[in-house]
């Protein structure tokens, strides 16, 4: 799968909704109702990222839900690419891009949005062939500003911007040109998730799929 196949993949998963919800779970039970509940909000891109023991279980869990699109989040390594791509993941984000992992998506086939925060990084993997990218940290490496700077001279390149984004701040992001989407974890709370409130949840992943792009 070449890195514009990727791109064109990723990019088309990142225009289904203003919001990819960014899920750390620790406990694979409550993942189908937690899928349905966000997908029933109007937001079928999910990343689970590969930050505890059940992420991968969590991902097999929810690829069977009707609507939902699962990917797996946090891949740094080769390994983490073939065990995304088993558990069935149909899309992959990394914080950053190396060689071997980028690599390793192009021989799997797994769409990945791999992650910039630099004018270089972005020219490097634009130079590739990804004109889809994960910007990250988002807040940390600037924000609006930057991104918006990056996109003056760099407008063939897509972004979905994670680290920060909040409720407050999304809409500013979204607003810029390059912005496809931004992912966000704020749609799932962790005391909403613990108690079950999927109602609550639809709530907030409704509110959010409102958002304007």
């Amino acid at each position: 799968m070449t890195p514009q196949e990727q791109s064109l993949a990723t990019r088309a998963i990142c225009a289904r909704a203003p919001i990819i919800p960014v899920l750390v779970l620790d406990d694979v039970a409550c993942a189908p109702a937690l899928a349905k509940a966000l997908v029933a909000g109007g937001l079928p891109a999910l990343e689970v990222t590969l930050r505890t023991a059940a992420a991968l279980d969590a991902i097999r869990a929810m690829a069977d839900v009707e609507g939902g699109i699962v990917g797996a989040g946090t891949l740094l390594t080769p390994a983490d690419i073939r065990a995304a791509k088993d558990a069935g993941a149909t899309f992959g984000v990394s914080p950053g891009a190396t060689p071997r992992l980028v690599a390793a998506a192009a021989e799997i086939g797994l769409p990945l949005l791999p992650g910039a925060a630099t004018a270089s990084e972005v020219m490097a993997l634009w130079e590739q062939g990804y004109d889809m990218l994960k910007f990250f940290p988002a807040e940390a490496a600037g924000g609006v500003a930057a991104l918006k700077s990056i996109g003056a001279p760099i407008p063939q390149v897509g972004f979905c911007p994670t680290g920060g984004i909040t409720t407050e701040n999304a809409a500013s992001y979204l607003a810029l040109p390059n912005v496809i989407c931004a992912g966000g974890s704020w749609v799932a709370p962790k005391a909403k998730i613990t108690a079950g409130d999927w109602a609550g949840i639809t709530a907030l992943a409704r509110a959010a799929a409102a958002l304007r792009r």
